[in-house]
């Protein structure tokens, strides 16, 4: 059973929505509770980007080749990982939590984890690869209590 302690704080986040719920009750009794919801605008590159790819040429023989086109729908991800664990390390300076239970997808997650401050990494008491955004948040307090 994960959810057990009083004072938990559950991330449920992707690249463009988080979800900060709260634990309310303890044991098989536990539920989850909305304590803030963020969520951010982040079309996929081809809706971002106009340009075409970059080219360079590579000396005298008159090759060229191209540049990698940057993703930016992925920078955005990070980027918003990056808000995420501000906001948590704010939360964990003023003791609004004492353990954290991470869920994202396996690339957010990593995300996260590089940007987390020691403060909040100390406080991770579990980490689940999976996108459950858009679950209801009973389902998932259910999947944390088994």
């Amino acid at each position: 059973m994960i959810l057990d302690d009083k004072n938990t704080l559950v991330l449920v986040g992707d690249g463009r929505k988080a979800l900060f719920l709260r634990q309310v009750g303890r044991g098989n009794k536990a539920s989850l509770a909305v304590d803030q919801v963020l969520q951010e605008d982040n079309p996929a590159t081809r809706e971002q980007g106009t340009d075409q790819p970059g080219r360079t040429g590579t000396g005298t023989n008159g090759r060229t080749s191209a540049i990698k086109e940057t993703d930016w729908h992925r920078l955005g991800e990070e980027r918003f990982a990056a808000g995420l664990a501000e906001i948590l390390y704010r939360r964990a300076h003023a003791g609004q939590f004492d353990r954290l239970i991470v869920v994202a997808p396996p690339k957010v997650l990593g995300d996260l984890r590089q940007a987390f401050h020691q403060e909040v990494l100390e406080r991770v008491s579990r980490e689940i690869p999976k996108q459950l955004t858009s679950h209801p948040i009973e389902d998932i307090a259910r999947m944390l209590r088994e």
